[in-house]
C-alpha cells in the first residue's frame, strides 16, 4: 500500500471508528433520559407527583417546546391547586395547538378553578374565557364527556344575571345522551338536585342505576337521601351497592350512616368491623374515622366504656382529631 493510500486508509478508519463509537456513547445517555421520563410517567400514573415533577421539569429545560411535558406539569400544578401555574402551562398549549379539545378543556377548567379562588368581583372577569374554552372543547370533540359536564356545572352554578342558565345546562346534559346515557341521567340529576327538586333528582339517579349501576350511581342516590334527611333510604341504597360491588369503602359508609342517624347499630358495627379487617390505604377513609364511628354507635347504645375505648383508639392514632375530642367530651358526660 502506498504512503498516501495508507494515510487515507488511516483517516477513514479513524473516522469510521469515531462514528461507530459515537452511538455507543450517546445511546446509553438517550436510554437513561428515556428511562427517567418513563419513570416520571409511572410516578404520574401513581399520583406520586413529588417524584414526577422534578424529572419533568429537568426534561423541559432540555426540551422547552415539548407539549406532553408541559401538559404533565400543568396537570401536576392543577392537582396541587396551583392554578396560576396550571393556567400558564395550559394557555401556552392552547396558543400552539388551538384545535385540541383537551387543551381547551383543561385551560377552561383551570380558569374556572382560579375564578373560585379569587374575589367575586375578579371572578366575573374570567367568565367569558371559561365559557369560550369549555364550549370550544365541546365543539371540537363531540364525544368529550368532561367538557360537557363542566359546562353543565358552569351554567347551573353561575347566577342568571351574569350568564347562568338552567336551560343551557340541560342542553349540555342532553348532548351527553349520545355519548353516555348514564352521564346524561347523572347530569340531569345533578341539575335537579342543585335546583332543589329532590324528587326529580331521585328519578334521574335511579335511571342512572338502572342503565349503569356503577358504585358512583348508587353513591349519588345515597348522598341525595342523606342531604334530604332520608337516612334509612341512604342506608338501603348503600347496602345494595355493597352487595353488588363488594367495595370495602361502602362498609365504612354504612357504619357512618348507622352512627350519625342511630340506625341499625349492630349492622353498623358489623360493617365497620369488616372495614377495619379488610382495610387498605386505597379505601380512602383512615382507620381513625372507623374507630370514631364505632365510638358513636356505642355511645348511641349507652355503652359508655366501650365507646371510650374506641374514641381513645381514634385519638391514639391522631391526637389532633378535633371531632374525636368533641365526641369524647360527649361520651364522658353520659
Amino acid at each position: 500500500m502506498r504512503s498516501n493510500d495508507l494515510k487515507l486508509f488511516k483517516h477513514y478508519a479513524h473516522t469510521l471508528f469515531f462514528w461507530m463509537l459515537v452511538p455507543t456513547l450517546l445511546f446509553p445517555l438517550g436510554t437513561v433520559a428515556q428511562n427517567n421520563y418513563q419513570k416520571a410517567e409511572k410516578y404520574f400514573e401513581q399520583e406520586n407527583f413529588n417524584k414526577a415533577k422534578p424529572i419533568f421539569e429537568k426534561y423541559l429545560k432540555q426540551n422547552p417546546t415539548d407539549k406532553k411535558t408541559r401538559e404533565y406539569l400543568g396537570d401536576i400544578a392543577a392537582y396541587g391547586k396551583n392554578w396560576d401555574t396550571a393556567v400558564s402551562y395550559y394557555e401556552s398549549l392552547v396558543k400552539e395547538e388551538g384545535t385540541s379539545a383537551n387543551y381547551h378543556f383543561k385551560y377552561g377548567g383551570a380558569l374556572g378553578m382560579k375564578a373560585l379562588s379569587v374575589s367575586r368581583l375578579r371572578a366575573v372577569t374570567y367568565i367569558g374565557d371559561i365559557k369560550h374554552h369549555l364550549e370550544r372543547a365541546a365543539t371540537l370533540d363531540p364525544n368529550h364527556i368532561e367538557a360537557r359536564w363542566a359546562l353543565v356545572e358552569f351554567y347551573i352554578q353561575l347566577p342568571g344575571i351574569i350568564g347562568g342558565s338552567e336551560k343551557k345546562a340541560i342542553a349540555y346534559a342532553d348532548e351527553l345522551r349520545a355519548i353516555s346515557k348514564v352521564d346524561e341521567y347523572l347530569a340531569k340529576g345533578y341539575i335537579a338536585e342543585y335546583s332543589d327538586r329532590p324528587k326529580d333528582a331521585e328519578l334521574f339517579y335511579k335511571k342512572a342505576i338502572e342503565v349503569g349501576g356503577s358504585p358512583h350511581t348508587y353513591e349519588k342516590l345515597a348522598g341525595l337521601y342523606e342531604k334530604n334527611n332520608q337516612p334509612m333510604e341512604a342506608l338501603e341504597t348503600t347496602s345494595k351497592s355493597l352487595k353488588i360491588h363488594k367495595r370495602n369503602q361502602l362498609n365504612y359508609q354504612i357504619g357512618k350512616i348507622a352512627a350519625q342517624y342511630n340506625l341499625q347499630p349492630q349492622y353498623g358495627i358489623e360493617c365497620l368491623s369488616q372495614y377495619l379487617a379488610n382495610y387498605s390505604i386505597k379505601d380512602g377513609v383512615p382507620k381513625d374515622w372507623a374507630y370514631f364511628r364505632l365510638a358513636q354507635i356505642y355511645k348511641n347504645l349507652g355503652k359508655k366504656e366501650i365507646a371510650l375505648t374506641w374514641i381513645n383508639k381514634a385519638l391514639a392514632d391522631r391526637n389532633d382529631f378535633d371531632e374525636a375530642q368533641k365526641e369524647k367530651s360527649l361520651i364522658l358526660a353520659m
